[in-house]
């Protein structure tokens, strides 16, 4: 299988994760295995916005710095973010300059600190995986994974809905995936297949 490939240590992995150790580590220990928390649910969909048009590779180098400049994700201190944490981003190496990325990931934790006050902790927990697909094999092959689905598009709405932007539904697939919604590991990866639901 072209799509599965056997790393320096044995493994057999997906194709896209062989070769790299800090990619290797991420489709081991995290890729596809289910997140909860609305905290890690809110880094992980910031960072596919970030990555959005770049190699996930650059996101995964620079996560540490983005965890500093975005206060480790904390929504309520994101959601205080003013002109000049603004300004301090665009400055800030360490992570993607991007200015209508940075003012997405200030907007959507505004809106994600609203649906908390509306809704209580867990909110956007409970918002992410109430559009858990229903289980399905894994691909054969990494040409079998679409960009978008029905789900995907459908998540999208729903964090539109709640006031959340630059979420559309390529970013939003791939956040189900990061997140463990969907279990996109090719047949045959030594990774275990999802156990956990929420």
């Amino acid at each position: 299988m072209p799509d599965l490939v056997r790393g320096e240590d044995g493994l057999a992995r997906c194709r896209w994760a062989v070769g790299v150790p800090i990619y290797e580590a991420y489709h081991d220990e995290e890729w596809g295995r289910p997140i909860h928390g609305d905290e890690a649910l809110f880094e992980r969909i910031t960072l596919e916005a970030f990555q959005s048009g770049l190699s996930w590779l650059i996101i995964l180098r620079k996560r540490d710095s983005f965890r500093e400049a975005f206060a480790d994700f904390d929504i309520e201190r994101v959601a205080r973010f003013g002109a000049r944490d603004r300004n301090r981003l665009l400055e800030d190496v360490g992570i993607v300059r991007n200015r209508a990325k940075i003012d997405a990931a200030i907007t959507n934790a505004r809106a994600l600190a609203e649906l908390r006050d509306a809704e209580g902790e867990g909110a956007f927990d409970r918002l992410i995986w109430s559009h858990q697909p229903k289980k399905r094999a894994r691909p054969l092959r990494l040409e079998d994974i679409s960009a978008k689905t029905p789900d995907s598009i459908a998540l999208t709405k729903a964090l539109k809905a709640a006031g959340l932007v630059f979420v559309g539904p390529t970013t939003a697939y791939a956040a189900m995936q990061a997140v463990g919604l969907v279990d996109d590991h090719v047949r045959g990866c030594h990774v275990p297949a999802r156990t956990v639901t929420p």
